[in-house]
């Protein structure tokens, strides 16, 4: 390992990382993962003094990918995150067309699984249409305010930058899913809705504030892997650039 050099992110054009894909390909695992096991599920906790608390199946893992956003922005710069991120857009777009497809194929005589498949994998366009949508806006949000913190803190308060975008980002992420994928649906009214977000927000937040020394750790090692402490200094901030 070496002391991490600090470099403006417009002088790597062209440079390879050793770690980069695989940090890239963990965000995407996870992204795909939470959303095909857990964004449908309404679970339900018991919390003191406040008493049934409802919240979303996915908050538990998909905080993890808004994490990993950061590790990315924080050591490899937004342009890398952002490439990371239209990874990720690009399987969820072929997650939801595979789900389609194999959803509406025909059913094989005597094959009694199709009610129980469509339970798990028809969630509909709606929920397909709300999950790009606030994960496309809110991972971007989260890259692009922890870049620019990076800049004004000079590097310093890594925990201010993280929490920070994260509240920006998962702020959006909420506002926008949940409204688009349930609002109107017999079995969503709207304070389910309104209590949904609000404790999505908070968990991922907490989530984040958690996980803050897993961050620290993570990041420190890799910048001294790859020798680089990036700044977004002169980036195009463009959401359309790959």
């Amino acid at each position: 390992m070496t002391t991490p050099q600090s470099i403006n992110a417009r002088d790597l054009a062209g440079r390879q990382f050793r770690y980069f894909d695989f940090v890239m390909v963990a965000f995407v695992v996870i992204l795909l993962l939470s959303n095909v096991i857990g964004a449908e599920k309404r679970s339900v906790i018991n919390l003191p003094w406040i008493g049934l608390w409802p919240f979303g199946a996915g908050i538990l893992f998909f905080p993890i990918s808004y994490v990993i956003d950061d590790v990315l922005t924080e050591v490899y710069g937004y342009a890398r995150a952002r490439r990371a991120l239209w990874a990720g857009f690009g399987a969820l777009l072929f997650m939801a067309v595979m789900e389609w497809t194999v959803v509406h194929l025909p059913v094989a005589q005597g094959w009694n699984g199709q009610a129980a498949y469509e339970r798990v994998f028809g969630a509909g366009w709606r929920i397909i249409l709300a999950s790009i949508t606030a994960f496309w806006v809110g991972d971007l949000l989260n890259s692009f305010v922890l870049a620019k913190m990076k800049i004004a803190t000079g590097g310093k308060y890594l925990w201010t930058r993280t929490i920070g975008s994260t509240i920006v980002g998962e702020g959006a992420d909420s506002l926008i899913f949940y409204p688009i994928a349930f609002y109107g649906l017999a079995d969503w009214p709207v304070e389910q809705i309104g209590m949904v977000m609000l404790s999505q927000f908070v968990l991922k937040v907490s989530w984040e504030v958690l996980l803050t020394p897993v961050t620290y750790l993570v990041v420190n090692v890799l910048k001294r892997s790859e020798g680089v402490d990036v700044y977004d200094r002169g980036t195009d901030f463009s959401p359309f650039q790959i």
